[in-house]
């Protein structure tokens, strides 16, 4: 074991004093039932949530906090906890039971967890200034494409329908033509207190999106 958490701590390049955290962070219940990384998992998520929190509000100063809150919950979820544990091999180190070696669906929620688990140990053993460091090392590549996140012409219509008037648009569809190879759908889209505004798309959801792109470019002429 001790070649192996030696390997570990190489690989995320962070030696512990407390190796027992370690080990902790990467043993799955199946492994062992008493000793395992739930807690540190239920720690390391807030962690990580006050960490790249923290970093979105220093990048953009001039967000909205409905943009921020976005940004964050594209970053903080599990897949991106996953395909950040690939990245630092934990599949390689994680101890788990026979029933759950061969099953890729629950390898991945487990390398996912273990990742969130491992930021808890990191954080015990060195501190909050060394993990948020730690964080931002392993998520850089994730947080430097977060600024590519746009609210799509939907959500903003359905937030602003909600905001002013606590009810959400109405969208109907008008028509579907052409050949089913090169369909053609009309779909209108109204809020309360406004007439219907019609637009066309390839498809009913790119139809709706044109809808409600139209009916923004209304309100923001109003």
């Amino acid at each position: 074991m001790l070649k192996k958490i030696n390997k570990l701590q190489e690989t995320i390049k962070v030696n512990f004093k407390n190796q027992n955290l370690l080990i902790k962070s990467i043993t799955h219940k199946s492994y062992d039932k008493k000793n395992n990384y739930e807690k540190l998992e239920f720690l390391g998520d807030r962690v990580l949530g006050l960490t790249i929190s923290k970093k979105l509000y220093d990048l953009y100063p001039n967000e909205k906090e409905g943009i921020l809150d976005k940004k964050l919950a594209s970053l903080v979820n599990k897949n991106i906890c996953f395909l950040v544990g690939k990245n630092l091999k934990l599949d390689d180190f994680i101890y788990v039971g026979k029933q759950n070696s061969n099953n890729s669906s629950i390898q991945n929620k487990i390398i996912s967890d273990s990742c969130e688990a491992l930021i808890g140990a990191v954080y015990l053993d060195k501190g909050f200034d060394y993990t948020e460091k730690f964080i931002l090392k392993i998520w850089k590549s994730f947080i430097s494409t977060s600024n590519v996140l746009e609210i799509d012409s939907k959500t903003k219509l359905q937030e602003y329908s909600l905001k002013k008037y606590k009810s959400l648009p109405i969208y109907k569809l008008i028509s579907n033509t052409g050949p089913r190879h090169k369909p053609k759908f009309k779909v209108a889209v109204k809020l309360k207190n406004f007439d219907y505004i019609e637009a066309t798309g390839n498809s009913k959801k790119d139809a709706e999106q044109s809808a409600a792109k139209a009916f923004l470019n209304v309100i923001n002429e109003k």
